[in-house]
């Protein structure tokens, strides 16, 4: 997954910058509407931070139109039960490839993209095509692997880690098994791709916990950086003289 770095360090950052910086965290501390500012740096991307209070989700969502529900995708277990039918009694499969399965009588279905219940009346469907008579099927996942978070930084255990629907910031740095004692729980970035536009979010975990703030929905392909990292020393003149209490700070990057 991309990773994105700004290059320029302070000393290397113009005076006129520094000004545009601390405009924008006046605007963003204060809440007041206003045109995002942008922030070049030298041999980085540019930086503009938006006015808003929450990272988007990948197709814009915003409020209460924020969540995910899991999506079967390509080599995911599933495990398939049709009531009275012993071969196809807890049946456990491996969604191919192009997330097919083949079951008897179905024969080779297709779930790509497909919610659990939207899964079970694909099978249904396709039960009755081969002339089984009102069969009745339960879909259960029992593992993904196509749609996953990435969390890393200061961490117990970094990786990869599967995305059900519920999942949040929170609960991702708990996956990972916690942070690190020492770990700088206020410097904790979300990469995202929003509608083709790479944007990063910078959270205060510790914010989050005292109830600051919303904790975060997580997506899949999301990537979390918990502590010291590129994504985070984008935010250095912020965080220096702004603590997150209110709202996380949210950028788009340019890499043009």
């Amino acid at each position: 997954m991309k990773r994105f770095m700004l290059q320029a360090s302070f000393k290397q950052r113009t005076r006129k910058g520094f000004v545009g910086a601390m405009a924008v965290i006046l605007m963003a501390t204060s809440g007041c509407a206003g045109n995002s500012l942008t922030k070049g740096g030298l041999g980085g991307p540019t930086v503009t931070l938006v006015d808003t209070s929450e990272l988007p989700g990948p197709n814009g969502e915003v409020g209460a139109a924020q969540g995910y529900e899991y999506r079967i995708g390509p080599y995911d277990k599933l495990i398939i039960d049709v009531m009275g039918i012993e071969q196809l009694s807890d049946r456990r499969v491996t969604a191919d490839g192009g997330a097919n399965i083949t079951l008897p009588v179905a024969g080779v279905v297709n779930l790509n993209n497909l919610t659990i219940g939207e899964a079970a009346d694909r099978v249904t469907q396709q039960l009755r095509a081969g002339h089984m008579r009102s069969p009745r099927v339960a879909v259960n996942l029992e593992e993904t692997v196509s749609r996953y978070v990435t969390i890393d930084g200061e961490v117990q255990q970094s990786g990869n880690y599967p995305v059900v629907g519920g999942m949040t910031l929170m609960r991702g740095v708990a996956a990972a098994k916690g942070a690190t004692e020492f770990a700088k729980l206020r410097e904790v970035v979300i990469h995202r791709n929003v509608q083709g536009r790479q944007m990063v979010a910078l959270y205060d975990l510790a914010a989050i916990r005292r109830g600051a703030y919303a904790d975060p929905i997580l997506y899949p392909n999301d990537v979390v950086v918990v502590g010291e990292s590129p994504g985070r020393r984008m935010f250095q003149q912020f965080i220096s003289v702004a603590p997150l209490l209110v709202s996380p700070l949210v950028a788009v990057l340019d890499n043009r």
